[in-house]
């Protein structure tokens, strides 16, 4: 579907009686976990369907567009610690010496990104979260 076609739910539209059903097939085990999983984030089963289902359908989406802004910048980030590393490898390959100095500080720069990434990502989770249990 594209995305002009996809219709946005307004949160007072979201409180309203929930009438109508959509019936899938799960396996006992497959139900299970979901249920598991449903009980873990503190929603029932039905609410947690419905939360991943408008999620995954782009109805209710997970990320907002500054969130995906902070993933790219992120993304971005890593792909130029990469080269960096590329870059080091291709040297200590050619000269049989390692920079110690250069991978002491690329190493840095890859603690600084992961630790940014994490945060977000927690952030992301808690987030969807409060937004799955309807107190954000």
């Amino acid at each position: 579907m594209a995305a002009e076609h996809r219709k946005v739910i307004e949160p007072e539209a979201a409180d309203r009686r929930k009438d109508r059903v959509v019936h899938a097939r799960f396996s006992a085990s497959e139900l299970g976990a979901i249920a598991g999983v449903a009980a873990e984030a503190g929603m029932t089963t039905s609410a947690f369907m419905r939360s991943l289902t408008l999620e995954g359908a782009g109805v209710s989406p997970f990320f907002t567009d500054d969130d995906r802004a902070i993933l790219d910048l992120l993304l971005s980030d890593m792909r130029a610690i990469g080269v960096n590393l590329n870059q080091l490898a291709r040297v200590a390959n050619r000269s049989g010496h390692v920079d110690a100095k250069a991978v002491s500080a690329q190493t840095a720069d890859i603690q600084k990104i992961v630790a940014a990434v994490m945060l977000e990502l927690r952030s992301f989770a808690a987030r969807g979260a409060q937004r799955r249990r309807g107190t954000a």
